[in-house]
């Protein structure tokens, strides 16, 4: 005789609350960050895939209905991602992804092996991506909002280490200032 467990209905969603969105929503319009893609956040985004050699980097801004990477690097010339899956475009709900739980935490996340952590191996990025690392920081500014994050996957499970924490605090830390200086003396962000 064997013995089925019940399966869930749906997928737990463990997306944590946002209560500085609509804020944060705000700030991002003002800065004019967040609803279009910017060419150099996207070189921005390169140079850390390329500092990390991670296939993926994202520089994220996340509002009080969805995340925008306003900064995208994806591997050239490949597949799109593994198995069939679907490209990873500028957009993803609130509820996909590691992002949301770096800016509500306010802190770094690594995430060496998704599969590793059940409350994180479940999210949609595993299943219809194949994210198996991610490594990713928050984009605090001196006004202390959260801005977003800036990050990096892979389809594999990656051992980013303490060199790889250092990294993406210095990047993110970096990305504020530029974006700061841009707001005070008009300057581009790179």
């Amino acid at each position: 005789m064997t013995y089925d467990p019940p399966r869930p209905a749906g997928r737990l969603l463990l997306t944590p609350e946002d209560r500085e969105a609509p804020a944060r929503t705000l700030r991002l319009r003002r800065l004019g960050l967040g609803e279009q893609q910017e060419p150099a956040l996207d070189a921005f985004a390169g140079r850390l895939a390329e500092v990390t050699g991670a296939p993926y980097a994202m520089v994220n801004f996340l509002d009080e209905e969805r995340q925008f990477f306003a900064g995208l690097h994806t591997p050239r010339g490949g597949p799109p991602a593994r198995g069939g899956k679907p490209e990873v475009g500028r957009r993803l709900p609130r509820d996909y992804g590691y992002c949301p739980h770096v800016v509500v935490r306010r802190k770094a996340l690594v995430l060496e092996d998704v599969g590793d952590y059940p409350r994180f191996a479940g999210n949609p990025m595993v299943d219809e991506y194949g994210v198996r690392s991610y490594l990713g920081a928050p984009l605090i500014d001196t006004t202390g909002m959260v801005l977003g994050t800036v990050c990096v996957a892979d389809l594999a499970p990656r051992p980013w280490g303490k060199a790889g924490l250092e990294t993406i605090k210095a990047t993110a830390a970096d990305l504020v200032a530029r974006i700061e200086r841009r707001e005070a003396d008009g300057l581009p962000l790179l």
